[in-house]
């Protein structure tokens, strides 16, 4: 069975926690601490009667948590990016975390873009256009999502690997050898965190 690393990302309070929990096979919480480090739990999914392994991480939002967030991201093979639709800021901060995911990983993970809280429609600050536009800049997969709802979010994750498995099987990507198809030609890429 394949183990496939799923990480997170995004500002406090976005939703991660119980976006995961919902993964998992837990129960929404309504009222949660916020996360002050990193944990995964495992989900097993069946594509194509094939079983793969995710190892979901949860990640700290916090401004203080982030130097160690960042850590946590090393060796992503899927990267989530979540905002909360009624807080801009927390949809300002994406670019945030994706120049954070990017000179860590460069772009071979899949991304995708959560806009979370969909259940609050009522409270609304990021159009789901505003969304669409984002994921299209940064290439990813967008979804609306809600925990408390349970709304998209199994769906977001079964579309993000699919895609990965797609990647992997047109050898657009080699992770054994760090390598990125591109036109065609290989291309060997070093990132710094290779050397530690």
């Amino acid at each position: 069975m394949s183990n496939i690393k799923v990480i997170l990302v995004g500002m406090t309070s976005v939703g991660k926690t119980n976006m995961i929990n919902i993964l998992s096979g837990r129960q929404f919480q309504s009222s949660i601490l916020s996360t002050t480090s990193s944990s995964y739990v495992e989900k097993k999914m069946n594509i194509d009667n094939k079983k793969y392994n995710l190892q979901i991480w949860d990640t700290a939002g916090q401004e203080k948590f982030r130097s160690l967030t960042k850590i946590f991201i090393k060796d992503s093979r899927i990267v989530i990016f979540v905002y909360d639709i009624s807080s801009k800021k927390s949809f300002e901060e994406v670019d945030y975390w994706v120049n954070i995911v990017k000179e860590i990983l460069g772009d071979k993970p899949v991304f995708g873009l959560a806009g979370n809280k969909k259940d609050l429609f009522l409270e609304e600050e990021v159009d789901e256009k505003d969304g669409i536009k984002k994921a299209e800049e940064i290439g990813a997969i967008f979804k609306l999502t809600s925990a408390k709802t349970k709304y998209g979010i199994n769906e977001l994750m079964e579309q993000l690997l699919r895609e990965y498995i797609r990647k992997l099987k047109d050898g657009e990507i080699d992770y054994d050898n760090n390598c990125y198809k591109l036109d065609n030609k290989i291309s060997h890429k070093k990132r710094k965190c290779c050397n530690k």
